[in-house]
């Protein structure tokens, strides 16, 4: 087993090589020669990875290193690790941890990566077919900072075999196929779930800026991605509209205007009030989970009582994003794709379930 400090180190300079890539400014000169190549390669995936997945842009691609990055600088890496200090520096014997990663926005599955690799165990990833180079590169480029990680990393290219527990990220279908095939290992089975806003109409520019980030950032496809927001009633939709339509830059992705003009088509033909950006739309309905280009929005009379209505919501909501004290666990407008390591995903604590096999 690599000894923790080791560990630490190394993942620590591993954000510093994705904090270059994300901000398109590799500075060789500053890492180790035999970082340099894989360094260069996650440089040109990033340029290049709108070829293989056209929802995967150059700036969302560097968006989501630049913030893997800044999660795994020092300080973030020992708050997120002092918890489970005695179990991590405890030898024991290494368990292989089947993960099934999603593909829904770039390198979503880096976190359960990590949290395999920093508790000692071994990784055995399948990747969705979506998004199957950027952790590949990612571990390259870890091999190349300390290459007794490259024991510790195995990418599936069927079906997972040989594994002592399961990770696995899916649909709310897939997961019961999910919970049918790995019961019988100790199993984290994650569904389908969002982001909601709950607003009060006294939101500045710059909160709803951070909004429009929330809303927009990997075009809507992750889970902490906000898809509904809850307004007062008599709510004044003009602010907010004004912003929405700033971010035209959207629509130059054809699949996501695609998106657009589809359910634009569908709401004028059934005739169904909604508010226009050209860019988004905005419209009133109760499910949490919109489709792409669709912001569902919910009127509410009473703090209290849609404070009840979320928390009984719960299983359904990645994060909630407002600026009222009222609710607890809240996001900061503008800050839902910039996780900490300890935000964990559905609110189940990974480090510690892999700690625990």
């Amino acid at each position: 087993m690599i000894p923790l400090d080791k560990r630490l180190e190394v993942f620590e300079c591993l954000g510093k090589v994705l904090i270059d890539v994300g901000e398109n400014t590799p500075r060789v000169e500053i890492h180790e020669r035999e970082v340099v190549d894989s360094c260069l390669e996650l440089n040109r995936l990033a340029t290049e990875s709108t070829h293989y997945n056209g929802w995967f842009d150059e700036a969302n691609v560097r968006r989501m290193l630049y913030s893997l990055g800044k999660s795994l600088q020092k300080e973030n890496l020992l708050s997120w690790t002092d918890k489970y200090k005695a179990a991590l520096l405890q030898h024991r014997d290494e368990k292989i941890v089947g993960v099934v990663m999603a593909g829904n926005i770039p390198a979503v599955g880096f976190h359960d990566f990590l949290s395999v690799l920093m508790s000692g165990n071994k990784l055995l990833a399948k990747l969705s077919s979506d998004d199957n180079k950027l952790l590949p590169a990612i571990a390259e480029t870890l091999f190349s900072i300390e290459p007794g990680f490259h024991k510790y990393v195995q990418f599936a290219e069927g079906t997972m075999k040989s594994f002592d527990a399961v990770i696995a990220t899916g649909s709310n279908n897939t997961s019961r196929y999910f919970d049918y095939y790995f019961s019988a290992y100790p199993h984290i089975i994650r569904k389908n779930r969002n982001g909601v806003a709950v607003l009060t109409g006294n939101e500045t520019k710059n909160d709803l800026e951070g909004l429009a980030d929330d809303i927009f950032f990997y075009y809507g496809l992750g889970c902490r991605n906000v898809s509904k927001i809850f307004v007062p009633e008599a709510y004044d939709f003009t602010a907010l509209l004004r912003v929405l339509e700033s971010r035209a830059g959207v629509s130059e992705n054809h699949k996501y205007f695609n998106n657009y003009e589809y359910n634009k088509a569908i709401y004028l033909v059934n005739g169904r009030t909604h508010f226009d950006t050209g860019n988004i739309l905005l419209v009133e309905d109760q499910a949490a989970v919109s489709p792409v280009s669709v912001l569902h929005f919910e009127y509410y009379n009473n703090p209290e009582e849609l404070k009840n209505v979320i928390e009984t919501d719960a299983d359904k909501i990645q994060c909630l994003v407002t600026g009222s004290d009222l609710f607890e666990n809240r996001v900061p407008f503008g800050k839902t794709q910039y996780p900490e390591l300890w935000d964990y995903a559905d609110g189940i604590d990974t480090l510690e379930f892999v700690l625990s096999l």
